[in-house]
């Protein structure tokens, strides 16, 4: 029973003082993460090491928002017809790794969705624009008023089917990537942490969740895993994710005011194979030892420009995610927000994520 009340009083400490630290200052912006180099790796937590044996079962969530009667939340566990008919025909479907589709609807510069289908059902949810209907969320709505209005967890304990979970956020989540309850659904909130508003919310039901595996996590019982794709399947995913960093990529340009870029082939396969380059040479680095640093790669594939930058990173698990961390990460965003470029190129291999971006020279815009 004391472990239990000294726990709670742990979590509603760490609360306290992150609020403190919202109303004394605002949201503070990291200038000094990633500084030195545009290199990204996540802490993804599938290693063997972050997944041990759940000493308890208790369930208290206490964060819950209420499930809204409208809106696009409103539309989690809802029938593939239903979401047809409330948001109209995708404009595409992509495969994923996690057992579901994602329905991507690339609506305008201002809003985008991608609603993850799985046997006929919609199970997640994510989307950002400033036209986005996320009730009861907006995106670029303030970190204080969701502060004001929300009080987020720092642990959750769930089940699915026979087996429970618990999840646990670190100070770094509560800042960047809070979760809360919509209903009997699960919210992650994207931070923008230098401008200090929602970027973006994705919604997911338990199963997703657990294969998502966003936070440390424990569990007793069985380990709900994502299905193992084929070669062919998993190549499929990367061209997917590629095209979704892409529209994700000028979304948020257009939201600082800035032109979206121009989808260029040569300069994508040049990301491609730098990704794989990454993977097979284990070298995670903007210099290949084979190929040389950008200037070098992006001259061998034959690419006229004037500017050009480059982001990597590695083990996220999906489109989103990565470019929701490139975001908060300053050399990276110093890149996805540059001006000058005018055109990008990304490549996906292994969970490894290149995009290269280049200022086209007037002759070739």
């Amino acid at each position: 029973m004391r472990e239990g009340r000294d726990g709670t009083l742990r979590a509603l400490f760490r609360i306290l003082v992150l609020i403190s630290i919202f109303l004394a200052v605002g949201f503070y912006i990291d200038i000094g993460r990633n500084e030195k180099g545009e290199i990204l790796v996540n802490q993804e937590n599938t290693q063997p090491g972050a997944i041990k044996n759940m000493n308890n079962n208790k369930n208290d969530l206490s964060s819950n928002t209420g499930f809204p009667e409208k809106g696009l939340a409103s539309l989690m566990g809802k029938s593939a017809a239903e979401l047809k008919d409330s948001l109209g025909a995708p404009s595409r479907i992509d495969s994923s790794l996690y057992g579901y589709d994602w329905w991507i609807y690339n609506i305008s510069d201002t809003e985008y969705i991608q609603a993850g289908v799985s046997k006929n059902k919609v199970i997640s949810m994510f989307a950002t624009g400033e036209d986005a209907d996320i009730n009861p969320f907006k995106i670029g709505q303030p970190i204080g008023e969701l502060y004001a209005s929300v009080f987020f967890e720092t642990d959750f304990n769930l089940k699915v089917g026979d087996s429970s979970y618990r999840l646990e956020l670190s100070e770094d989540d509560l800042n960047t990537r809070p979760l809360v309850m919509v209903g009997e659904y699960y919210a992650q909130l994207y931070i923008d942490r230098f401008s200090g508003t929602l970027s973006s919310v994705r919604l997911m039901d338990a199963a997703t969740l657990i294969k998502l595996r966003p936070y440390e996590m424990v569990y007793r019982g069985e380990l709900l895993e994502p299905p193992l794709p084929s070669p062919a399947f998993e190549e499929e995913v990367e061209r997917a994710k590629e095209r979704q960093i892409f529209d994700l990529t000028n979304v948020i340009r257009v939201r600082h005011h800035l032109q979206p870029l121009k989808w260029d082939e040569l300069t994508a396969a040049a990301a491609f194979a730098h990704s794989k380059d990454m993977y097979e040479n284990n070298d995670f680095s903007h210099t290949s030892k084979t190929y040389g640093d950008l200037s070098d790669r992006l001259e061998a594939g034959g690419i006229s420009y004037e500017t050009a930058g480059e982001n990597i990173a590695a083990n996220y698990t999906d489109a989103p995610a990565v470019v929701e961390g490139w975001l908060n990460s300053k050399g990276h965003r110093d890149s996805l927000l540059n001006e000058e470029f005018t055109h990008l190129g990304v490549g996906v291999y292994k969970k490894h994520f290149t995009q290269n971006f280049i200022k086209k020279t007037d002759k070739e815009s």
